[in-house]
């Protein structure tokens, strides 16, 4: 206390010169190096304020933070722009997925600047290198015996010829009645839905009736990997750096068993699933998006690895 009195007292000349980054910023030996990525934030809106405290404010705060520790600091983010609520607001414009991409990065990306976020690099996930990535990753997954088949039904819409995701159909709530339900969730009682279950449902785009349909996908053998998940967290929570939530949220779907998960989709908007027999869907955004932290620092140096791939810094 007495030594930050002391400097206090000294005011701003006694302070160490600012560190001067190197560009690109990539780790260095025998120096606390610290990789910051605030929330991706969804690229089919207008960010306000409430968006920016959410999602970026609070790791600005932190990357000044480090900066002004002087330790080697990255800070990564960008827009997450694939998935059915782009596909369904270009179709509300009258754009293409990309041209409406294309204009909301530019938005979000000019409204951080007003703010003075201090980003080394703002990008977005439709990249090639988010596409290489995600593939690569695929692959590795599929080469190891992490990934499965199965048949999901699904609402198919013959007068569009497509799969309907779930923003992507509307109709009554099987549970409270409401009339304007969507195939994902219910506006009104607040439940979530899978579009089979609709009552009445239609076509949002052409306002047709769709036809239960069966399909094939890949899903992410996570029973597979609960063993290994549950060694690691044993390590990783007794560290003690998990917040409450986080370590209630885990147990509670580890103490009711992993399920395997879907990773694809019957969409056009989105990575492209490299596997025969799967060559018309994409994966399932949640299994995309985070990539992207991975995709955008690669597009930001293709010495990305040395910030992913290299725990001893």
């Amino acid at each position: 206390i007495a030594a930050a009195v002391d400097i206090w007292a000294q005011g701003p000349a006694a302070l160490p010169p600012p560190r001067q980054p190197q560009t690109p910023v990539l780790p260095v030996e025998g120096e606390r190096n610290v990789l910051i990525t605030s929330a991706l934030p969804y690229v089919n809106n207008v960010p306000h304020l409430g968006n920016i405290i959410g999602c970026v404010l609070s790791a600005d705060t932190f990357a000044r933070y480090c900066r002004l520790r002087r330790w080697n600091t990255l800070f990564v983010c960008g827009t997450d722009e694939y998935g059915t609520a782009t596909e369904t607001r270009a179709l509300e414009e009258g754009l293409s997925p990309q041209q409406l991409c294309d204009r909301y990065h530019a938005l979000h990306a000019d409204i951080y600047t007003w703010f003075r976020i201090s980003f080394d690099h703002f990008g977005r996930t439709t990249t090639p290198q988010q596409t290489r990535i995600a593939q690569d990753i695929f692959q590795r997954l599929l080469a190891r015996g992490f990934l499965l088949q199965d048949t999901l039904e699904q609402l198919r819409c013959e007068s569009c010829g497509r799969y309907l995701a779930d923003r992507f159909v509307e109709g009554t709530c099987p549970f409270c009645g409401y009339a304007e339900a969507r195939g994902d969730q219910c506006e009104k009682c607040g439940k979530l839905i899978n579009a089979v279950e609709l009552k009445n449902p239609q076509c949002k785009i052409c306002r047709g009736t769709p036809v239960v349909t069966p399909t094939q996908h890949l899903f992410l053998d996570l029973p597979k990997l609960e063993g290994q998940l549950e060694a690691w967290l044993e390590r990783t929570l007794a560290a003690g750096d998990w917040t409450a939530n986080a370590r209630h949220i885990t147990r509670t779907w580890l103490r009711d068993g992993l399920k395997p998960r879907c990773i694809t989709r019957d969409l056009t908007w989105g990575t492209p699933v490299p596997l025969d027999g799967f060559r018309d869907k994409v994966f399932y955004v949640w299994f995309d998006a985070p990539i992207g932290y991975l995709s955008i620092t690669a597009n930001y140096t293709d010495q990305w690895e040395r910030w992913w791939k290299n725990p001893q810094q």
